[in-house]
């Protein structure tokens, strides 16, 4: 079986676990985002994981279960430090009715998921930009429904850069490690703040694996004041 097949397989039998309908040829358009990955990986740093057996798992089918813990239906996305598209474009490739933004501050990545995009002919809003930057053109502030990432950034960091692009009612999602209750415990003073309340923490075991990760799922319960976030230095410095 080609590594193409093989990843085929695996996101498919991904999808059927999770109970999810994707739209016919869904795998062709993941071994094409996959040979692309490893391709355009030779020459540019985009992720760690290599080989279709850990891509298809630890990328794809994890970025999918998100699905399966909130309605992305119809909803207006954005992917915040998205890197090589996770969790956005799998998000996307399942679900084509999402309107998706991906957001990085690295051109180069930026690049790769503009050119990702071109290949599967997938409608997504693709930016170069820093998300303490971005928010305050035009009227991005507060103008999604859903913000997600998985960045390395601390709960509360994170929090400070993605609540304000997230709508009154609707959630940002961090993903995170089962054994995040301290940073989550932590990030309580920068979600009373910011307007945000812990509406779960899911854990979950990925398809196929034994890996357990975490999604938590924060609501937008208030309009997060003008003066967040602040610079990222500053973020970093002094996190609330």
């Amino acid at each position: 079986m080609s590594q193409s097949d093989m990843l085929k397989d695996l996101v498919t039998q991904g999808i059927q676990e999770f109970g999810i309908t994707a739209p016919p040829n869904v795998g062709e358009s993941f071994a094409a985002y996959y040979e692309l990955l490893e391709e355009r990986g030779k020459v540019t740093n985009l992720t760690t994981v290599t080989g279709a057996q850990d891509v298809a798992r630890l990328h794809f089918v994890d970025s999918i279960s998100l699905l399966t813990f909130v309605d992305f239906g119809d909803k207006r996305v954005i992917d915040i430090g998205s890197g090589a598209g996770f969790p956005g474009i799998p998000l996307k490739v399942v679900k084509p009715e999402i309107g998706l933004t991906l957001l990085d501050s690295s051109l180069k990545r930026i690049s790769f998921v503009t050119e990702v995009c071109e290949r599967l002919n997938l409608d997504i809003e693709c930016v170069h930009g820093r998300a303490e930057e971005f928010v305050n053109e035009g009227d991005n502030r507060q103008s999604w429904d859903i913000a997600v990432s998985r960045a390395l950034a601390r709960l509360n960091q994170l929090s400070e850069l993605c609540l304000p692009y997230v709508s009154l009612g609707g959630a940002f999602i961090a993903m995170k490690s089962t054994s995040s209750d301290e940073e989550i415990n932590e990030a309580g003073k920068a979600l009373e703040i910011l307007g945000g309340k812990v509406e779960k923490c899911i854990d979950y075991i990925i398809p196929g694996t034994d890996i357990a990760h975490r999604a938590v799922i924060i609501r937008k319960t208030a309009e997060t004041p003008p003066n967040y976030p602040r610079r990222f230095a500053r973020i970093q410095k002094s996190p609330l």
